[in-house]
């Protein structure tokens, strides 16, 4: 057997979800004329209680497109140290749009309203304008972990009380709503814009839908996309696997999150961990305990078929998902106590 953890990206499409994008009825989506497309956009823009949504080939795509939205070159965007776009974007906010990054030192990567005010720049020319704050939710370098409603909701008051603009890069959202047990649209109505990644825990084999408060903006949004080489044609075939996910794949996340949490359980009842806090949601970030170093454990893992990967210092990650059954949890759970 094989226990795939490296990541919630590595899933495949269910029946049901295939079916439906077979049966998709697709247009050209540049020329505007794909309903399928269309009705994705309308669900997620509802979802989240905002008016517009603009899908897009990728979670980076789709957030990059966000940063050009609510800045011009030689603005600052506030962020926390372990950001997405920080970290695995490929510096896109400095090339795509011209602006630097103010990073935010936090614990798993949850940043709070006074951080974000005493990272404000004063209005002088030796700095940046300070114009965009950008949110990771859940935060994948910080373990999975999550923001309270209060938390977003204070920060967003910052933001409108000093004209910045507040973005998520929810590539893991929905894990997070269904942790913290708040809606989508309670959620959306603190932000002015959310990336929702369709392909790592709902399961879709590609997308990410761009979710937008001011309708006036989706046009400048599809011209920033069209430059950056998204605009797709018959991608409605793409849409309806999300809109398959959106209605059938929310809820099974409380699966996924269980299922880490045994595997923590499993991996600190066996010495395999020394350092690991209880996940959130559905990522497991641990130091190896005295026994083993990184290295040697992911091999031995590997060995007997449990798949993760190196993070960060001297930590590993285990990320489960849809395509991780019981079995894969029982038998990981064997494989930690063989090593112990």
């Amino acid at each position: 057997m094989v226990a795939d953890f490296r990541s919630d990206t590595l899933t495949k499409p269910s029946r049901g979800m295939l079916d439906a994008m077979l049966n998709a009825e697709v247009g050209d989506d540049v020329w505007e004329s794909d309903p399928t497309v269309k009705e994705l956009e309308s669900k997620t823009a509802t979802l989240f209680g905002m008016r517009a949504a603009l899908f897009c080939p990728s979670g980076t795509m789709a957030n990059q497109i966000a940063i050009r939205l609510f800045t011009q070159p030689q603005d600052e965007v506030i962020c926390d140290s372990q950001s997405h776009i920080y970290h695995y974007e490929s510096a896109g906010p400095a090339s795509n749009s011209g602006v630097a990054l103010k990073l935010i030192q936090s614990q798993r990567g949850i940043i709070d309203a006074r951080q974000i005010e005493k990272s404000i720049n004063p209005k002088d020319v030796h700095f940046p304008p300070s114009r965009l704050v950008v949110l990771e939710n859940t935060c994948n370098k910080g373990g999975g972990y999550s923001y309270e409603l209060d938390n977003i909701r204070e920060i967003s008051e910052l933001c409108t009380s000093r004209s910045l603009s507040l973005h998520m890069d929810g590539a893991r959202a929905f894990n997070a709503i269904v942790s913290k047990g708040y809606s989508s649209e309670q959620l959306g109505s603190h932000l002015d814009s959310i990336s929702i990644c369709l392909s790592k825990g709902l399961g879709c084999p590609v997308g990410t839908v761009l979710v937008i408060k001011d309708p006036e903006l989706l046009f400048k949004a599809k011209r920033i996309r069209k430059a950056f080489g998204g605009g797709m044609r018959q991608s409605g075939y793409l849409a309806a696997a999300g809109i398959y996910a959106l209605e059938n794949n929310i809820e099974r996340l409380t699966e996924d999150h269980e299922n880490a949490k045994t595997l923590w359980k499993g991996l600190k009842e066996y010495g395999l961990s020394k350092e690991a806090p209880e996940p959130e949601t559905n990522i497991l970030i641990f130091t190896p305990g005295s026994k083993w170093n990184r290295e040697e454990l992911i091999k031995e893992l590997e060995r007997l078929g449990v798949l993760s990967v190196p993070m960060g210092d001297d930590h590993i990650r285990l990320v489960t998902h849809l395509d991780v059954g019981t079995s894969h949890i029982d038998y990981a759970l064997k494989c930690f106590k063989s090593l112990s």
